[in-house]
Order: C-alpha cells, then structure tokens, then sequence
C-alpha cells in the first residue's frame, strides 16, 4: 500500500487481520445460530450470562498475582467504581486510568 494516512502497511499484516475479523464474525454468527437450534435452559442461559467476567477474570486474574503495588491499586480502583457505579465499562476505564497513572508516576 501506498504511505498515507496510516504509513506503509504491510500485506501479510492486513490479511491477518481481515482474516481474524473474518474469524471473529463466523464465531458468533455461527454460536448465534447454534443456540438458535437447541432449546437453551436455565442452567446453561445463568451459564452464559456469566461467561463474559469468568473470561475476564482467567485473562487478567494471572497478571494481578503476578503484579505488584500498582497492579494491585488499579485492581481496588476497579472494585471501588464498580462497587460505587454499577457500571463494568466505567469500572474497567477507572482501573485502566489508574494502571497507566500509577505507572507513569511510580518507577516500576
């Protein structure tokens, strides 16, 4: 590609990336299509609706034990939005603000 606006793009790096979306929109509309198939139960729709924090947790749960002071504040600024708003995406833009403040002023 040409340098513009984004600079030099390298072609195996956008086809990655177009095929990684491409990826992404077959698996949901293909588990889409699958629950549309099979009668969902209780069990398993309490199943699903808490899939998305557990996902969360796995991911960062591991980098939180392996932190250190900052981590761990950003980790309680995230509780402490969450327990105040409600709100996840206010909870996790709190935390993210707070990581990237603390790192920036505290020496790692």
């Amino acid at each position: 590609m040409s340098d513009g606006a984004f600079g030099s793009l390298d072609p195996l790096v956008v086809g990655v990336v177009v095929g990684m979306a491409i990826v992404t929109v077959v698996a949901k509309v293909g588990g889409l299509w699958l629950l549309s198939q099979i009668e969902v139960s209780d069990r398993l729709e309490a199943g699903i609706a808490v899939l998305p924090g557990a996902i969360v947790i796995a991911i960062l749960g591991p980098e939180l034990a392996a932190g250190g002071p900052v981590e761990w504040s950003a980790a309680g600024a995230t509780a402490l939005v969450m327990w105040r708003t409600g709100s996840i995406l206010a909870a996790l833009c709190g935390g993210l603000a707070t990581l990237v403040l603390l790192r920036s002023l505290l020496p790692v």
